[in-house]
This record gives structure tokens, C-alpha cells and sequence, in this order.
């Protein structure tokens, strides 16, 4: 039965962490603040904070995001261990983002202040809560993954690389039977050379 209900998490698992990862990379990329504010009695200025404040959340949301794409082409002990390291890049992105809470309003206080407008309107986007929201879902589904990856289907051996299998032995055709022939063909082995 954890047989079972591990196969069955593995599409929505891996569907959840692939949608994450996807989401906080594209976050990581945007405004996480905005304001506007008033430099004289003429003109209203509107500002927001470059991406380049939090950098690090973009990078470590794309490694998630190739975590869980080696973990679909992975098996065993590598999956794990992929997972995990998916796990601490998402831990990385919630840490970034905590930092990012206080520290890119912040700087875009300074840049109004380096451009003399006082007492500008400063807020969050949509795009710090997205990104928000994607760090934990990351954490969530690669914790998940971690724990579930055992009882997770994997590909056949017939995906390896050629020289990672050892050689069948040849037999004639003749010899065998056609249940032997069909194996063979399942296999990805041709029969008749």
C-alpha cells in the first residue's frame, strides 16, 4: 500500500515543484517594490527597485526548477540526493525573500532620497508575494519529494547509455523460442542480428 501511495504522489509532487520553481524564478526577475512620490510641486515620479536588489532569489529558484527536472531523468540514491540539494535552494529563495521583506523597500527609500523627494510612497508588488508564495511551495514539494522518492516509478534501464549495460549473450534465432524473441524486442535488442 506506501507502494502505491507513493507512485500516486509523483505526478502531483513533481507538477507542484516544477510549477514553483517556475514561478519564483519568473518572480525573482521582477520589481518586488514600488512608490511613487512627488519631487517639487510639478511632477510625480514613479519608481521601483530593479530586480537586481535580490538577484540571488531568480538563480536559486532556476536551480529548483533544474533539481526537479534531473529528478524526472534520475533514479535511486541520485534523486535523493538531487531532491535534497533542491531543498536547500529553496530554503535559499525563503531566505531571500525574508531579507528582501525589509531590505529592497528599503533601498528604494534611499533612491528616492538620493533623487530629494521626501516621504515617498513605498510598498510591496505582487511580485515579492509571489515569490513569497513560490519559496514555499519549493520547500514544501522538494521536503516531499525527499521523502517520497522511494516509492517513485523510475525509467527503464533501456534509457542508460549503451555501454552501461552488460552485452546479452548471443543466441541463434533459431534456438529460441518466440516468448524469447518478443523479450528480446522489449528489450531493445534485435533478435535476429
Amino acid at each position: 500500500m506506501p507502494e502505491r501511495r507513493g507512485r500516486r504522489s509523483f505526478g502531483p509532487v513533481v507538477l507542484l515543484g516544477l510549477l514553483a520553481g517556475t514561478l519564483g524564478a519568473v518572480a525573482g526577475n521582477k520589481p518586488w517594490a514600488a512608490g511613487s512620490g512627488r519631487a517639487g510641486q510639478v511632477s510625480e515620479l514613479a519608481v521601483s527597485a530593479d530586480s537586481a536588489q535580490m538577484p540571488v532569489a531568480g538563480a536559486l529558484a532556476l536551480v529548483v526548477l533544474a533539481c526537479w527536472g534531473v529528478v524526472l531523468v534520475s533514479r535511486g540514491r541520485v534523486r535523493r540526493a538531487v531532491l535534497a540539494l533542491g531543498a536547500l535552494a529553496a530554503l535559499g529563495v525563503l531566505v531571500s525573500v525574508v531579507a528582501g521583506f525589509s531590505s529592497v523597500p528599503d533601498a528604494l527609500r534611499a533612491a528616492f532620497a538620493d533623487i530629494a523627494i521626501a516621504d515617498p510612497g513605498v510598498g510591496l508588488t505582487g511580485w515579492f508575494w509571489a515569490a513569497a508564495v513560490a519559496a514555499v511551495l519549493s520547500l514544501a514539494a522538494t521536503l516531499l519529494g525527499v521523502r517520497l522518492v522511494p516509492g517513485w516509478p523510475e525509467m527503464g534501464s533501456r534509457y542508460d547509455a549503451p555501454g552501461a549495460q552488460e552485452p546479452a549473450p548471443l543466441v541463434e534465432p533459431e534456438d529460441q523460442s518466440s516468448l524469447d524473441l518478443w523479450r528480446a524486442m522489449d528489450e531493445g535488442r534485435d533478435p535476429t542480428a
